[in-house]
């Protein structure tokens, strides 16, 4: 799915659950999954791994054609800035990656000086 993310996207979410404390992240990459339920840790097949998602209000439907909801992740990779401080995200960031300061449900997560610089771009006074 697109990782270029609108709020008529989200409109459904009813809430976020961490699996890690974000508190530690400069970024989180964040993309819509399709998934069995609305609500629950969602399957993962990717590489790295999934630090969060999104649970579904009682109100969402599923896709008619394939019977799947449609539920935002938010996942790092083996290179992301937290494993490999030194690698190819050092300065800069992936695209998907926003700051999951700024995640809510029915909000998509938008990037800062911290999620495309990371944490020594931002002063302690600028918190």
């Amino acid at each position: 799915m697109s990782s270029l993310l609108n709020e008529g996207d989200l409109l459904h979410e009813d809430n976020v659950v961490w699996l890690e404390s974000p508190d530690h992240l400069d970024y989180v990459r964040q993309a819509l999954d399709k998934t069995m339920r609305r609500r629950g840790k969602p399957r993962y097949e990717r590489d790295g791994r999934l630090v969060g998602y999104t649970e579904l209000g009682k109100s969402a439907e599923a896709d008619p054609d394939s019977g799947l909801q449609l539920r935002r992740v938010f996942f790092l990779l083996p290179h992301d800035r937290d494993t490999a401080p030194e690698g190819p995200y050092e300065a800069g960031a992936p695209g998907e990656a926003v700051d999951p300061r700024t995640i809510a449900p029915r909000r998509v997560g938008r990037k800062t000086p911290r999620s495309q610089r990371g944490s020594s771009a931002v002063s302690p006074a600028s918190h």
